[in-house]
């Protein structure tokens, strides 16, 4: 008897679009669910742990990782980088485990290229720019620069937000879990495949 493979989640919003925040939720509602650690060479925000949140490397240690073909998908993101380990998530989807991966856009299209049967895309709308920007000021982890830089890449990221499966406009925190499970659970009753 063949086990069912796993589903990768994949979850994408603007920076300052609630990603985090829905995902903390969704952790603390689904405790069943996996969780995929992104590596990253941004250094660690106010109370972030590595091992964790993320896994913290070197630029080096990153791009030896690279060169040594660790990562399913990785990508520069607002000067950093980011990724995603084969090590860490292969095994996972091998037990038929459902995992949420927290991912830019590019490394969302990227899981989807590479495992098309096997991942769900969502996408996290802010429901005004003007949101996405007092959500990212209230923050207060970046700079106005930074700010600046991170804003300049939505509009592309809402362009690319018609490849996902799924577009969630994220105003309320309970409904947007509430859907993301819903969402979830149709597609792993339906096959979705």
């Amino acid at each position: 008897m063949q086990l069912q493979r796993g589903l990768l989640v994949v979850i994408s919003s603007p920076s300052g679009g609630g990603k985090t925040t829905v995902i903390q939720e969704l952790r603390r509602r689904c405790p069943e669910l996996k969780y995929s650690i992104s590596a990253t060479t941004r250094p660690p925000r106010k109370g972030e742990k590595n091992g964790r949140d993320y896994f913290f490397l070197t630029e080096a240690e990153f791009r030896n990782k690279i060169a040594a073909g660790e990562f399913i998908e990785w990508a520069e993101v607002h000067g950093y980088l980011y990724g995603t380990t084969r090590q860490y998530l292969e095994p996972l989807l091998q037990q038929g485990e459902t995992i949420v991966l927290d991912i830019d856009v590019i490394g969302g299209l990227n899981i989807k290229k590479l495992y098309p049967q096997d991942s769900l895309l969502l996408f996290l709308k802010p429901p005004s720019v003007k949101e996405l920007f007092t959500r990212l000021w209230k923050r207060g982890t970046e700079s106005t620069t930074e700010i600046v830089k991170r804003f300049s890449r939505v509009p592309w990221e809402i362009a690319k937000a018609k490849e996902y499966d799924v577009v969630i406009v994220n105003k309320d925190l309970t409904k947007t879990v509430n859907k993301i499970i819903e969402v979830i659970q149709n597609y792993k009753k339906h096959g979705g495949r």
